[in-house]
């Protein structure tokens, strides 16, 4: 895992302007964040490092959020959800996954960053 002081965090979300912004957030906090365009994008990456949390959108083409986040908890990866699909049953299955938070994209990103924080402290 990465030292406190630079966390890794992922940021997985298929529409290329939510990665923009979290990544320019995560990067004025200190952080290394790393965008993947789909789950799958994420799961073949082996290059990388093991990651503090994952930003990870809750739809996403081929494999959904709610998929790979049911994978991360088995590996006991922290994930917290942003999705422009906030509705009852999209959050009971994302929380059913064990996710560390879960934001609509509309959210404050000084919310989204005191989740990831509360993480990586």
């Amino acid at each position: 895992m990465s030292s406190a002081s630079h966390p890794y965090d992922a940021v997985v979300d298929d529409d290329p302007s939510v990665c923009r912004s979290v990544v320019r957030l995560l990067r004025a906090a200190g952080m290394q964040p790393i965008t993947y365009d789909s789950a799958e994008a994420f799961l073949a990456d082996t290059q990388h490092p093991r990651f503090d949390s994952v930003v990870l959108d809750v739809q996403l083409g081929g494999m959904s959020g709610i998929e790979l986040g049911r994978l991360l908890a088995k590996a006991q990866v922290p994930v917290i959800y942003v999705t422009a699909h906030d509705d009852p049953e999209t959050r009971a299955s994302a929380q059913s996954t064990g996710c560390a938070a879960f934001f609509r994209k509309t959210d404050s990103g000084a919310d989204l960053l005191a989740a990831i924080r509360r993480l990586t402290a």
